[in-house]
């Protein structure tokens, strides 16, 4: 029996049910699934295969899942710094969306987002901006996985300059991507209820419904969104977006950090999902989110990074490490949110907060073949007594070598494999230059 690709010799991490960690084990892919997970006898010859990959004893683990990001911000990465939200947001952000953003912009940036995200383990995001065309055909280039969201906003927007046609734009894109490529899927991303009206809200849902797609929505990142939203509608934004019919299991909420207790139980009641984005709510200022209330309350809660504009990168290695600090000084207990945990919400929490937990998320046969492989042979990585704390504590995105998606290798020996990342620098350069001179 022939493999399309075997990997053999390394710690395997599989986040299936009961988290079981295989010392030294063997994965064998076979037409882009998972086909067999198990021990690895040396004594026993390697399974024959196309491929056959040593993990030389380093962690196969699956691809991580960032459940939100805006991938053609990588453009505008480090532009406004050390700014309140809503400065960032009108003062530099809109304007440089307005006059930099378009389809040659969006092609590279999402490209320069892709490759970021490849070379530091990420195998799947879920992502919410304009021009989201063009961030799909760029996607599909560099073989990831995505749930990909058309911007809905009542405002001049890159793309769709007239707000009128902003539900109308985000239906052309779904219907011409759903089921177009099985490692794509359209979505529909409301940015705010502050940036959308209650009738803009109500249409998107109902289109993301009646499709059956992800619903994806900024809610109560800041104190002072929760404090319009309670001035002109006397609830919480949370209980706004309930009672207009928003939240049901294929929503998504990021943010979500000024929630009170009703909030919760709204949120777990319903069913809907969050994206918790620990860097850029803490660069920000924007507060911490209740994140370990929210896993006591049964809402399912994945990690997401943001774009790069407020982040100001996408190493999730790295959001892992910053949401189990953050929650551990916030409540002064070091035992939560455990490394456990928080592999859980980088990978098969993650996966379902976005609807892909069926396919993605853990290494289980039968689902897609989406793993990484993290080189332990580094100072920094030795020694190593327990690999779930070395992942979340130690292990850097640099120390990924291998990236698998849909049974195919992306990434290997630390090397892209589908796309030319010298050009897309110098492309993504070139338009810096012209943002830094104005």
């Amino acid at each position: 029996m022939e493999f399309d690709i075997v990997v053999y010799n390394g710690i395997i991490v599989t986040v299936n049910p009961d988290f079981d960690i295989i010392d030294k084990g063997v994965v064998c892919i076979r037409n882009g699934m998972l086909d067999r997970i198990g021990p690895w006898d040396e004594d026993v010859e390697v399974p024959a295969a196309d491929t056959v990959i040593n993990a030389k004893g380093g962690i196969v683990m699956p691809g991580l899942v960032n459940t939100h990001t805006h991938l053609p911000m990588s453009l505008f990465r480090g532009l406004a710094d050390d700014l309140p939200l809503m400065t960032w947001l009108n003062e530099y952000i809109f304007p440089a969306e307005s006059k930099y953003i378009n389809p040659e912009s969006v092609r590279l940036a999402t490209l320069l987002s892709c490759a970021e995200m490849i070379l530091s383990g990420t195998t799947t995001c879920c992502d919410g901006y304009f021009y989201e065309d063009e961030v799909a055909k760029a996607v599909c280039d560099s073989g990831m996985r995505a749930v990909l969201g058309q911007g809905v906003i009542d405002f001049p927007a890159p793309g769709v300059p007239d707000p009128k046609n902003n539900i109308k734009t985000a239906v052309e894109f779904t219907e011409k991507w759903k089921g177009v490529n099985a490692a794509v899927t359209p979505s529909i991303f409301c940015h705010s209820p502050y940036t959308c009206s209650a009738e803009t809200l109500k249409k998107a849902k109902d289109t993301a419904a009646s499709k059956d797609l992800l619903f994806q929505i900024h809610v109560a990142e800041t104190r002072n969104e929760r404090d319009q939203i309670r001035s002109e509608y006397h609830v919480t934004p949370v209980k706004y977006l309930d009672k207009i019919g928003i939240l049901d299991r294929h929503t998504l909420l990021v943010h979500d950090i000024w929630v009170d207790e009703e909030d919760m139980e709204i949120i777990a009641k319903r069913d809907a999902k969050i994206s918790h984005n620990p860097e850029s709510n803490t660069k920000l200022a924007s507060g911490i989110a209740p994140v370990p209330e929210f896993i006591k309350a049964g809402i399912t809660v994945g990690l997401g990074t943001d774009g790069c504009a407020s982040n100001n990168n996408l190493d999730f290695f790295q959001e892992m490490d910053t949401a189990a600090k953050l929650h551990k000084v916030n409540t002064f207990d070091p035992t939560v949110l455990d490394a456990g945990r928080v592999i859980k919400m980088a990978t098969i929490d993650g996966a379902k907060a976005i609807g892909l937990d069926r396919e993605v998320g853990s290494l289980e046969a039968g689902k897609q073949a989406d793993l990484i492989i993290i080189d332990i042979n580094s100072p920094h990585l030795v020694p190593m007594y327990h690999p779930v704390s070395h992942i979340v504590y130690t292990a850097k995105g640099s120390d990924v070598t291998t990236s698998i998606v849909n049974g195919k290798l992306i990434m290997k020996d630390g090397s892209l494999l589908t796309m030319d990342i010298e050009n897309i620098m110098k492309g993504v350069n070139r338009i810096a230059d012209k943002i830094a001179g104005g």
